[in-house]
């Protein structure tokens, strides 16, 4: 490419300028050049980032552009869709010249004439085109090429009145269309023509191209392209609607099962993508997404209709089927052998009767005859696969033969080229079924490439060898994850449980040597719990030309790395020598016996012990013999058997959604239908407690509305809220505009708003509820509204915006006003949930209802502990308080026995004392003649309450009102101490643990909080307990898979009246503009959209989201980098006014900056293997910037490195270590990671490292810009090669907001002779130096540091890792094997 990058560089510069005009020597010289690079992604990529659409193609497009200029734009729409870009932002703003393009792209489409080449760059942009149907100009083109017009192309009218009455709205649809083509001019009605007969042209193209005699490589190439394209349309309801009738008309399916093509043995694409259209092609909807009957039930009917043609028109030669039962004429193996007896012309008119196709157009070329006609009779009458049957079927536990599927390894080499055999997570899905079957096929993918890779790498490690006698195998090395063993010794087969034909369980046991294993690894395979998943390896040396294959290649198998075989278990129980259960010896003397081995006892994958007695039968070998590995994987990384069983499940059940979420789940509907204005169930009184701080903020809180109330009241304020639902809207558009502007003259709408005092909850400190403290903004408070009410409320919240406080009082409302319902509280990560968890404790939420699933509790900063057992000891603990205080309140009424004994004896004390005592004080005090005196001398609890922190329980100048006020807080306080009691009873009786938590989590928490992984995992588990509530509140919703976000919705059973999940309300919180999930997989996150979450493929959808509009974490300027992705982004009043944010970096120039870093040893970026990407220069500035700013008095802990890949950052590290670890003047920073690991984070000061020289990479994405652009609260040093990064388009709104501070060559600029803190202002005016490169800083920190080693007396304490001097807060440490695994695993951590 070096010459065409030359070339490109210097025709940028014709096109740097404005151009009016298209040149057409320009046009093609760059189709000439790209065409000889046969269009490859690299060049595309380098194209690009000269900008040649913005800044050439599109500005210079017309209607009378080359057809080299159409296929250009092209190309580089599809370019910028496949690498995550912004493809249609240039264009959707001309809608007029988008149809253009549009024309001209059909036109071409059906130019027999144009090279395949070019036709395959055409059906990549309506590919692309189909698959960004949010966009209104792009769904405006595409929708007419699938719609009921394209039905004029069915071949005959009598099929196409059928179908027109099979839906109701279908005829009223045709109608409408040939309204609209009557009315049309000529001009219009050549392109509806167009439009009609594309699909249809383009079906009989394809299908002429795959029946042909020689079919060349890149034809075959296109044709897999349609095929995928075909499979696209009809996995989406919109497109499937009437093309599917086309489709099967055209007899699609059996002619390509007919086709030379199909039948080719390199062709193994087009029979994979063959098999996945297939799927597609046999979902039983109707046009609105509902199942339109049974499956079983619609081909009965098919079947039926069958019989009965073959009984009154070939009664001599169809009679045994007409009269045959339908079991036995369900597969296709069973009818062919009907059809057989039959003529090839008895065999047409058969077709012709039952209304099928049996022709096509001449100038098809398409052949039928006898093979064509039964294969269309059995696509169209066999059964399909039934998706329960076979989902069921399916194993979770992988072995050799599906770790290494060639299917999926195939996938594993996607370049962007040629499509793949997966399904696609689309816009929208054609069932809920469909939904759950594409993510388990996408898990399934993702979960076993991940294993497969782990499997590879321990087997790498441990250097399998032949034995010196050549017997057996030998290990040459070693991995902590895996043991050698002897075979396992099969202990149990249990039978078979009713209606299976596999075993219940194969119990096994391993002897596990442990003897050399040092402690930490003997303590984490001494670890392994029942339930976990460990891997039975057959390992054997690899050949060395194996042992060379490359990676993915199609003819990839185990044996070429030395894994013969493969069976997973899972853990029963590990035990000790004497095989004496480890836990249960750990539980009884806190003592491990050192011994030499453990006993392991595994339950086998009962489906793949099963078919291996099979082969064995048949004179295979015993795959079990030949096992002399076991193998684990870490815990966070080895949850994918519960994870696909939950889909799994849910899939079986035909779990459903809520009525008023189902439509808008699957995109179809009206987006709002959804959101709480549309649902009819609102509540009209929502107490908003301290939401508002006063009577202003309240104001503010509701622009443009009338805020009608009694004069201006305190807070705690209650909303009143109109009940009335918005009514459907009136067909006629001009009564609809009549009404609408009835409404506005009707004035400002209003909400009515009161007051009330807050009750007196006791005379103690810990009585007192909490209070917020937060001035929400008025889209804040918007978002707490929406939260409150049913329905379905997505808050978008940009870097600093407050997303987790509004999350967490939303929290605080739900559970005050409505105490019957439980709320499920899920994140991402369990930092976010602990985040969450610690402000939840901060507000006035009883304790005692909060629950923490999973692990991360312990990372919270509370005293408290809320995990699942944690909370029962807090319980426990609570009770003996609580006991104390009975006691001492049957002291001070001078009642006699041991009413503290336990909650139960509380309780008797509670009924026969107490409230007596209560009830005889407000009887008496009730009295009209009641003065303060009575209440002095009837009140019984004056001793207990003698304690109580205020100089006198009732004052001598307080009003009887007060009086019975204070007395209400004093029983209120009593009568907490003996309902807290009350619910802590059931754990004094139930002794189990697994008892205790179960009722915990079933009947005390009302606010349960857990990761999404950990709901995914233990979905069946808590589903079975029956545990219900009302309320899912989602944080980090956009960095969360899509099946993730489901299967928390799913985690109780459904309503047994309708089969519904009963859910209220879904609150998603999140920000779709930074990072996606993450995904390992290439081909499954590029291609198959896997990294797509719920929220962005909402948002997409046109859901209404509230997007926060104030941030209050960084300096404005620095806001102003990132501000341009959030459109009305501003400062909250305190960032302008708190000192630290008024004050300058000490030391620096300029509060953020972007530093030019050239090559360093002649070299910049370097890629030691694939996705490692380093960049030492960059390194070293890094440390060395550090090291200034400690030298400066910055603190570590305020200071974090970040590095834009895996590589660059354990570069970092490296040098970290060398240069500042054990050094008191410097220590270490508080983080070094990676852009993706930091999101959800923040610092004062961050030093970024962009490491790349010669593309820009994945910075492209701009929501890894943003998340980069928007950690920094008070300074962001960026370090770059600026000349890269300044052309390129995606970055460049950020490149010109960075390049406003600094100089044009990007020296670090310093201000000398300032320490932290400084009293300098930002952009005050002071005499700064220039840095120019790497050495200059490291001499200018060489000189900094020998001045202050003078200073502290010619000494600097070095410190070994474990010293004190290094300041290690938060440093995400990697132990020796997982920095080896980052060397060779390209996707390390997700790079």
């Amino acid at each position: 490419m070096g010459s065409n990058g030359m070339l490109w560089d210097e025709l940028s510069s014709q096109w740097s300028t404005s151009i009016k005009r298209a040149n057409p020597d320009l046009v093609l010289q760059l189709w000439t050049s790209l065409e000889a690079d046969a269009f490859s992604i690299r060049s595309l990529a380098r194209l690009d980032s000269l900008q040649v659409c913005e800044k050439f193609l599109w500005p210079t497009f017309d209607t009378n552009a080359s057809n080299q200029h159409v296929l250009l734009l092209g190309a580089f729409i599809h370019y910028k869709k496949e690498a995550h870009l912004l493809a249609w932002s240039t264009f959707v703003s001309e809608v007029e010249r988008l149809s253009h393009l549009f024309q001209r792209v059909l036109s071409l489409s059906l130019d027999s004439s144009i090279p395949i080449a070019s036709r395959s760059i055409i059906l990549n942009f309506i590919s692309t085109a189909f698959q960004s149907l949010e966009q209104d100009a792009v769904r405006k083109e595409c929708a007419p090429l699938v719609s009921v017009s394209t039905w004029e192309n069915l071949h005959s009218e009598a099929f196409r009145e059928a179908q027109l009455d099979l839906v109701p709205n279908r005829r009223k649809a045709w109608r409408t269309a040939k309204k609209r083509f009557d009315n049309a001019d000529q001009d219009a009605k050549l392109r509806m023509r167009l439009e009609r007969a594309w699909l249809y042209n383009m079906v009989l193209d394809f299908l002429k191209r795959i029946n042909g005699e020689v079919v060349s490589k890149a034809e075959s190439a296109y044709c897999a392209r349609f095929l995928e394209f075909l499979t696209d349309l009809i996995s989406q309801l919109p497109t499937r609607r009437y093309s599917i009738v086309l489709l099967k008309d055209l007899h699609v399916l059996p002619l390509l099962r007919l086709s030379s093509l199909y039948h080719k043995k390199e062709d193994y694409l087009l029979r994979d993508l063959a098999t996945l259209f297939d799927q597609f092609c046999g979902f039983q909807i109707d046009d609105v997404g509902e199942v339109s009957t049974s499956r079983a039930v619609a081909h009965k009917q098919s079947l039926s209709n069958l019989q009965k043609v073959a009984l009154q028109h070939f009664e001599s030669k169809l009679k045994v089927l007409a009269l045959s039962n339908f079991a036995s004429i369900s597969k296709p193996e069973d009818l062919r052998p009907h059809f057989e007896p039959l003529s090839d012309l008895e065999l047409e008119q058969l077709c012709s009767m039952l209304d099928l196709r049996t022709s096509f157009p001449p100038s098809a070329a398409i052949k039928t005859g006898r093979r064509f006609f039964i294969e269309s009779l059995l696509v169209v009458f066999a059964a399909v696969p039934d998706l329960h049957e076979t989902m069921q079927r399916i194993s979770v536990m992988p072995t050799e033969e599906s770790l290494y599927d060639q299917t999926m390894l195939r996938n594993e080499t996607y370049d962007g080229i040629e499509p793949l055999a997966l399904p696609k997570l689309n816009l929208q899905y054609l069932t809920l079924n469909d939904f759950l079957w594409r993510s388990f096929q996408l898990q399934q993918a993702e979960a076993f490439y991940e294993i497969r890779k782990d499997m590879e790498s321990i087997v790498r490690k441990m250097k399998p060898q032949l034995s010196r006698d050549f017997s057996g195998t030998h290990f040459g090395g070693f991995s902590k994850m895996a043991i050698p063993i002897d075979k396992p010794a099969i202990i149990d087969v249990a039978p078979p449980e009713v209606g299976e034909t596999i075993p219940a369980h194969v119990r096994a046991e391993i002897v596990l040597d442990i003897s050399r294993l040092g402690d930490k690894v003997r303590s984490e395979w001494e670890s392994l719990k029942p339930k976990d998943t460990v891997f039975l390896l057959a390992v054997k040396p690899a050949d060395n030309g194996d042992q060379n294959m490359t990676n993915g290649s199609s003819h990839e198998t185990g044996e070429q790395h030395g894994i013969h075989a493969i069976r997973t278990a899972e853990v029963v129980q590990m035990q000790d020598e004497k095989g004496k259960p480890l836990r249960e010896t750990e539980g009884t003397n806190k003592y491990v016996s050192r011994g030499r081995t453990r006993r392991l006892l595994l339950d086998l994958d009962s489906k793949a012990f099963s078919k291996d007695k099979d082969q064995l039968a048949h004179g295979k070998a015993d795959i079990y013999k030949s096992i002399n590995v076991i193998a684990r994987r870490a815990g966070r990384e080895n949850n994918f058997k519960p994870l696909l069983e939950s889909v799994q499940n849910l899939t079986v059940s035909d779990t459903k959604l809520p009525a008023w979420l189902q439509e808008v789940y699957l995109g179809y509907g009206q987006p709002e239908s959804a959101t709480y204005p549309q649902i009819d169930e609102k509540f009209t009184r929502v107490d908003c407690l301290d939401t508002f701080l006063d009577w202003q903020h309240l104001e503010e809180s509701f622009p443009g509305m009338i805020i009608q109330s009694e004069g201006t009241p305190s807070p705690p304020y209650v909303l009143h809220m109109a009940s009335s639902t918005v009514e459907p809207q009136p067909a006629n558009p001009k009564k609809r505009r009549r009404e609408q502007m009835e409404d506005e003259s009707s004035g400002q709408a209003s909400i009515e708003v009161s007051s009330y005092s807050p009750p007196n909850t006791g005379p103690y400190p810990v009585d007192q509820p909490k209070k917020n403290q937060i001035r929400f903004t008025p889209k804040q408070v918007q978002a707490l509204v929406s939260g409150m009410q049913p329905g379905l409320t997505l808050i978008v919240g940009p870097p600093g915006t407050g997303k987790t406080d509004v999350a967490t009082q939303l929290i605080n409302i739900l559970y005050h006003n409505f105490s019957e319902e439980r709320i499920l509280l899920l994140a991402h990560s369990n930092q976010a949930l602990n985040q969450l968890f610690q402000k939840i404790v901060a507000l006035d939420i009883d304790q005692r209802h909060l629950l923490r699933l999973g692990h991360g509790e312990e990372d919270l900063e509370t005293e408290a502990s809320f995990s699942k057992y944690g909370r029962v000891e807090s319980f426990m603990e609570n009770r003996q308080i609580l006991l104390s205080e009975v006691n001492r309140l049957a002291y001070s009424i001078s009642a006699q026995g041991a009413h503290g004994n336990s909650c139960e004896t509380a309780a008797y004390f509670n009924q026969v004392f107490i409230q007596p005592a209560i009830t005889r004080f407000q009887s008496i005090t009730s009295s009209p003649d009641a003065t303060k005196t009575t209440f002095l001398q009837t009140f019984p609890f004056h001793k207990f309450f003698g304690n109580a922190p205020i100089p006198d329980l009732f004052p001598s100048d307080g009003t009887i009102e007060q009086y019975h006020d204070i007395a209400k807080g004093c029983f209120h306080h009593i009568n907490k101490i003996f309902t807290d009691l009350e619910a802590i009873r059931p754990f004094e009786l139930l002794r189990h643990p697994r008892d205790r938590s179960n009722h915990l989590l079933l009947s005390t928490a009302r606010i349960v909080a857990m990761t999404s992984t950990h709901a995914a995992i233990h979905r069946s588990e808590i589903a079975s307990l029956g545990f219900q509530y009302s309320t899912v509140i989602m944080e980090e919703a956009a960095q969360i898979t899509e099946i993730e976000s489901f299967i928390p919705m799913a985690l109780q059973p459904p309503s047994p009246q309708n089969g519904e999940l009963p859910l209220k309300r879904i609150v998603l919180v999140g920000d779709h503009l930074q990072n996606s999930p993450i995904i390992q997989n290439h081909a499954l996150r590029d291609y198959a959209n896997l990294e797509q979450s719920l929220f962005l493929r909402l948002i997409r959808l046109g859901v209404p989201a509230i997007m926060l509009d104030a941030q209050g974490r960084c300096r404005p300027s620095i806001t102003h980098l990132f501000s341009w992705r959030y459109p009305g982004l501003r400062d909250l009043p305190h960032i302008t006014s708190l000192p630290e944010f008024r004050h300058a970096n000490a030391g620096f120039r300029h509060e953020y900056q972007f530093i030019n870093v050239e090559d360093y040893q002649e070299q910049g970026e370097r890629e030691p293997t694939p996705h490692y990407v380093q960049n030492l220069g960059e390194a070293e500035y890094a440390v060395a910037l550090y090291q200034y700013m400690r030298l400066l008095g910055y603190p570590a802990r305020s200071i974090s490195i970040l590095a834009a890949y895996a590589g660059q950052r354990a570069l970092i590290r490296d040098v970290l270590e060398h240069r500042c670890k054990g050094n008191k003047l410097f220590g270490m920073p508080k983080i070094v990671t990676t852009v993706d690991k930091y999101q959800g984070e923040q610092n004062d000061y961050i030093i970024l490292s962009l490491t790349r020289t010669k593309t820009v990479g994945y910075l492209r994405d701009v929501r890894r810009l943003t998340v980069a652009l928007s950690r920094a609260r008070l300074g962001l040093y960026v370090l770059g090669r600026k000349a890269l990064f300044e052309n390129c388009a995606e970055m460049q709104i950020a490149m010109q907001r960075l390049n406003t501070k600094g100089n044009a060559e990007g020296h670090l600029e310093v201000v000398t002779g300032e320490m932290f803190p400084t009293e300098r202002v930002v952009d005050e005016d002071a005499p700064s130096t220039e840095i120019h490169g790497l050495e200059h800083l490291g001499q200018y920190v060489y000189e900094m540091t020998q001045t202050m080693v003078k200073k502290m007396g010619g000494n600097v304490v070095m410190e070994g890792a474990e010293g004190s001097g290094a300041v290690n807060e938060g440093e995400e440490g990697l132990d020796e094997e997982a920095e080896v695994d980052a060397e060779v695993d390209p996707l390390h951590e997700g790079f």
